[in-house]
């Protein structure tokens, strides 16, 4: 991981690679073209105050992701100015927006591969700005080089090619207490998000079930957290049929884990439960060909759960929070789940299943219900549920649906608040008549036309009365095919750790709605 240190320095003494600053686009009445941001004042001095004008002319526009580089001027120990476009100007005076600064601070990560130190002069108003850099420095320098051998590594580091191995944050004050905690609680949540990614990177060979429990256990040891494991016996004797019928297929056999983090100052209590299909091919209703190849990431939902339970006992948190992995790999074997079955669930509810590859509701139905039983305060299951919410928010949204309007308002938000993009989704009641069955309680398949919707209306079945309850479906943003932006890598984003995270700050503060 990046190291991240602050320092109050001036820009021109401090030995390091590279200085970062920030640049937007000048769109206020009178105006030039270009504007250069707070925290780079050393930098602009050094070039006469023109340091605009030279960008310009080098073709600097200030846009989002903009990388434009110069030599350092005369009398500076860093041989390099690195430019990163912030967008519009800022919000009020001299606060730029943090995913703006987060992206910006990712970005600049990201160039400088190869570069053992950077200095970061872009604008740091308050804690806040100095969280959202941190946080875009750790997630952008992040690289998943775990199966690539140690010869190729070490030539890697040779060229130049290895991760930014230390970040100062000029204009952080390292004795301010707001400062030094926005600096711990970003590392905190980024190299959690960064484990996350690990996780969804990994092939499916190295990460079956039990090995994704036996990862969780050694983890959860290292931060105090109490860790629960039900094997295929366990699963069996507590009659968890949805999460058993979907591993029936495979020779790895299924596991349900359960995280518990727990502070003595904690008033409220939340659960989290997370989709953990490490590797599904749709079973008997086998994928065609062409929609295989990243079906590692169908855990990204137990990833996103575990590294936020983690990263709230890093933070040492005032709520309780229990985390509920749902690991399973949908496989098809002459023992694997038919369509016709018809599974008992833990609830004592009974499924037929139309389509095993609608699996991820029936594993996610038996950990909800297993979180209900405790009566938390809410429930939050994330998971990569349907290609339909794909199709209708994107591949950079995830949609939240939930059984309370206030509760859903409050997730979104909070998502909105941390740089992640979301939107609230309804539960249309006319959908659930869709999934009646003639032999069961309920079938796991509805109406085809809003059928991210109708997996929602499922989930809602198998929470308990009276728990308010949220669906985040993240299959879209999960896992990013295309180049890299921002602080967001090719492969596994992490995304939905930082809503959860912020979800159980807004709980320990009594903000949960």
């Amino acid at each position: 991981m990046t190291a991240l240190t602050l320092s109050t320095a001036a820009a021109p003494g401090l030995r390091a690679d590279a200085i970062v600053i920030g640049v937007a686009k000048g769109t206020a009445p009178g105006s030039g073209d270009l504007v250069v941001a707070p925290g780079a004042e050393a930098v602009d001095k050094a070039y006469d105050g023109r340091l605009a004008g030279v960008l310009e002319t080098l073709g600097a526009t200030g846009a989002e992701g903009e990388v434009t580089k110069l030599p350092a001027p005369a009398g500076f120990k860093a041989p390099l100015v690195l430019a990163v476009g912030l967008g519009g100007e800022p919000e009020k005076d001299t606060s730029y927006d943090a995913e703006a600064l987060r992206r910006a601070a990712g970005v600049a990560a990201r160039t400088l591969t190869g570069t053992k130190k950077a200095a970061f002069a872009l604008p740091l108003a308050d804690g806040a700005g100095v969280g959202a850099v941190a946080e875009g420095v750790v997630l952008g320098a992040y690289s998943f080089d775990a199966y690539k051998n140690s010869a190729q590594n070490a030539a890697k580091a040779k060229k130049g090619k290895a991760p930014l191995a230390e970040a100062v944050l000029l204009g952080g004050k390292p004795r301010d207490a707001a400062h030094k905690a926005a600096l711990a609680r970003a590392a905190a949540v980024a190299e959690e998000l960064n484990r996350a990614r690990d996780l969804i990177n990994m092939p499916p060979n190295d990460l079956d079930p039990e090995a994704f429990a036996t990862l969780v256990q050694a983890a959860a040891k290292d931060h105090g957290i109490k860790v629960q494991v039900l094997d295929e016996k366990a699963l069996a004797k507590g009659g968890y049929g949805g999460i058993l019928g979907v591993g029936s297929g495979s020779a790895s056999a299924p596991r349900l884990v359960k995280l518990t983090y727990t502070s003595s100052k904690a008033k409220k209590h939340l659960a989290f439960v997370g989709k953990g299909i490490t590797y599904d091919s749709g079973g008997i209703s086998l994928k065609p060909a062409g929609h295989n190849e990243t079906m590692k990431c169908d855990m990204s939902g137990a990833a996103a759960v575990f590294a936020a339970v983690v990263a709230a006992a890093r933070i040492g948190l005032e709520v309780n929070v229990t985390g509920w992995l749902a690991l399973a790999e949908n496989m098809p074997s002459g023992s694997a789940t038919r369509p016709g079955d018809v599974l008992r669930m833990y609830s004592g509810k009974t499924v037929e299943v139309l389509n095993t590859d609608a699996e991820g509701r029936l594993v996610l139905a038996d950990a909800l219900w297993a979180a209900s039983q405790e009566k938390p305060d809410a429930i939050v299951d994330v998971a990569t549920l349907t290609g339909a919410m794909m199709l209708a928010l994107g591949n950079r949204t995830f949609a939240v649906m939930a059984n309370d309007e206030a509760f859903r308002s409050t997730v979104f938000e909070a998502a909105e608040e941390v740089g992640e993009p979301a939107w609230p989704m309804p539960l249309p009641e006319h959908l659930r008549k869709g999934m009646d069955s003639s032999v069961a309680d309920i079938a796991n398949m509805g109406e085809r036309m809003g059928g991210g919707l109708v997996a929602g209306l499922f989930l809602r079945e198998f929470v308990g009365e009276g728990i308010a309850w949220a669906h985040l479906d993240i299959a879209g943003p999960a896992f990013n095919e295309g180049g890299p932006f921002g602080y967001t890598p090719k492969g596994g984003t992490g995304t939905a750790v930082r809503t959860l995270v912020r979800l159980a700050e807004l709980t320990a503060a009594g903000d949960l709605g």
